[in-house]
């Protein structure tokens, strides 16, 4: 910047002195202060403002690049499980053959159809009444209980394990 000493000043001050008069010099130097003040103003500002462009184009390409990386890491991986699945795919047919495909998709839902139907009548609820009549199960027993239903009767007195 411009190199100003204290002669400098002094002479500065002194010419203004004479050619702006002692009534106006407060004034004009007071209004060349604040103009002073708000040109310095203005420079910082201008600085900040391409200190921050400057830091978000470092932020811009930095993202590019930690993008590009994550880019190729998510390649990389893709890539060897696609290899991967392939080998154990080719392993896999390799150990078991498969069966010839003579079940065709209308087979398929034919049998899939009569699944579900015959669940059905095994798990529809049936009225009590009609198991009653027709020897249906109306609890589930245990065991021991189902043992000791069936087990023929006889005079003879139970006999202990012991």
């Amino acid at each position: 910047m411009i190199d100003l000493g204290l002669s400098k000043l002094a002479i500065i001050g002194v010419v203004a002195l004479v050619v702006i008069g002692p009534e106006k010099l407060p004034k004009v130097a007071r209004m060349a202060g604040s103009l002073y003040g708000r040109a310095q103003r203005y420079l910082n500002e201008v600085k900040s403002e391409v200190s921050r462009e400057i830091e978000l184009e470092e932020l811009k390409n930095l993202q590019k690049d930690v993008q590009d990386a994550a880019q190729s890491i998510k390649q990389g991986v893709e890539n060897s499980i696609s290899e991967n699945l392939a080998e154990v795919e080719n392993a896999w047919h390799d150990s078991h053959p498969a069966p010839p495909s003579s079940a065709s998709s209308d087979d398929l839902a034919r049998k899939a159809r009569e699944f579900r139907r015959k669940k059905l009548v095994r798990s529809s609820a049936i009225p009590a009444w009609y198991k009653q009549r027709h020897g249906g199960k109306m609890h589930v027993i245990s065991g021991a209980a189902r043992v000791a239903r069936f087990r023929p009767r006889g005079n003879s007195s139970p006999t202990s394990f012991y």
